[in-house]
């Protein structure tokens, strides 16, 4: 098989389908191939769960699959299509991480010493580590609980604001601690902004510098941008479709936003290409030396069934066929993302669907990954499955119950 383009449109809905795979080679040893079939059922079960569209690029040896869905602008029926650009949301932590081990490399940071250490203005804790931020150890609450408790009007309130970092710092520090430091994971946005004021102060460069210097530009990420404070996205883009918490009230158009409320947290632009080739690169050892990248991808289980991990910046997921894949989660007003690669970054898969606040369409979108890395579909009752409770939190105000 040399190159295979099927486009399909749905009779009886507004959705349009279109697969391509090209061109295609054997899978990375020991990987099931992809199933195009079982990324196209999820990303159709997404859609009727009200997510407007859902794009999965797989890149896997010399093989290449983009299957897309639906619409990436419902007002001009524009349909989704696997290159376009959107707001990757949490992903940005793993981009903030390698700047920061980078950091470490070059003997400007040490991990196991107090962040106090590099800060302008301390945290009130002098226990708290760079290595408990990574790992979202430090207790810090999170200010998004708050700032987005109600979904749509706390959108609103944010959509055009731009924050300092220690404006936002400040929003967590005047509540209770979630934990002692070290004690647990929890996650928290809190952290990377602190480690956005961390780099910026030990370096006198800002972070879109560094993102751009170090990573963007060393790996030719042609689509991928901070763009912070402006609210545009270039170029061919989905537009972001928020939901609101009254889910009889129609969806909102979030894709206009400073995303200041999240910087080093969650404000990266990208699409599938760039983030599959990011997540290969850096655990192939292009991004940082072995030293930091050991650091990076040692997992500690944070779900009763040791299925869902978390290292330094990087989340980990067990899959089925007995593969672990690294990468991270994404959620930002009117995008959900899962970005992952093999440990040997042979085989990297990110998938979006434009939609937030809609644990369904969360849900049911990280079926992709074992469609992605095992050529499968798995029940929803298997330990394998993401949670599929009626009620689950995300990237976002991580302490507050959704549906």
């Amino acid at each position: 098989m040399r190159i295979k383009n099927v486009s399909i449109v749905l009779a009886g809905s507004a959705v349009l389908a279109s697969l391509a795979a090209s061109p295609a080679g054997a899978a990375p040893s020991s990987l099931p191939n992809p199933s195009v079939t079982s990324v196209l059922n999820v990303q159709k079960q997404a859609i009727a769960n009200g997510a407007p569209g859902a794009l999965t690029r797989i890149d896997s040896g010399t093989s290449t699959y983009r299957i897309s869905t639906g619409w990436a602008d419902t007002a001009a029926h524009t349909a989704m299509d696997a290159d376009r650009r959107f707001r990757v949301g949490s992903v940005s932590k793993s981009f903030t991480t390698v700047v920061l081990m980078q950091l470490v490399a070059e003997g400007l940071v040490d991990l196991d010493a107090s962040a106090n250490t590099y800060l302008s203005k301390p945290l009130p804790d002098d226990r708290i580590t760079v290595r408990h931020l990574l790992s979202h150890r430090s207790g810090l609450w999170d200010y998004t609980n708050e700032m987005f408790y109600y979904t749509v009007p706390g959108f609103e309130s944010v959509r055009n604001k731009v924050f300092t970092y220690q404006e936002l710092i400040d929003l967590s520090t005047a509540h209770k601690v979630n934990n002692e430091p070290g004690a647990a994971y929890s996650y928290s946005n809190t952290n990377f902004v602190v480690l956005g004021q961390l780099i910026e102060h030990i370096t006198g460069t800002p972070m879109a510098t560094h993102y751009q210097q170090r990573i963007f530009t060393p790996l030719q990420l042609k689509n991928t941008s901070y763009v912070h404070p402006q609210t545009t996205i270039a170029g061919s883009y989905a537009r972001g479709y928020l939901r609101q918490d009254d889910t009889t009230l129609p969806l909102v158009d979030s894709t206009e936003q400073t995303v200041s409320w999240a910087q080093s947290a969650g404000a990266v632009i990208s699409n599938s290409a760039d983030l599959n080739r990011f997540f290969s690169s850096l655990v192939s050892g292009k991004l940082v030396p072995p030293a930091q990248l050991q650091e990076m991808m040692s997992m500690v289980p944070v779900n009763s069934d040791g299925t869902q991990s978390y290292g330094l910046g990087l989340r980990g997921r067990q899959l089925s066929c007995g593969v672990k894949v690294y990468g991270h989660t994404g959620t930002v007003q009117g995008y959900y993302t899962y970005a992952f690669t093999t440990a040997d970054g042979k085989r990297s898969m990110t998938s979006m669907a434009n939609t937030s606040n809609n644990g369904t369409v969360n849900t049911t979108l990280g079926g992709t990954l074992e469609a992605a890395f095992c050529g499968t579909t798995i029940a929803k009752d298997s330990k394998f499955a993401i949670s599929g409770a009626e009620e689950f939190t995300e990237d976002i105000a991580p302490q507050v119950l959704r549906r």
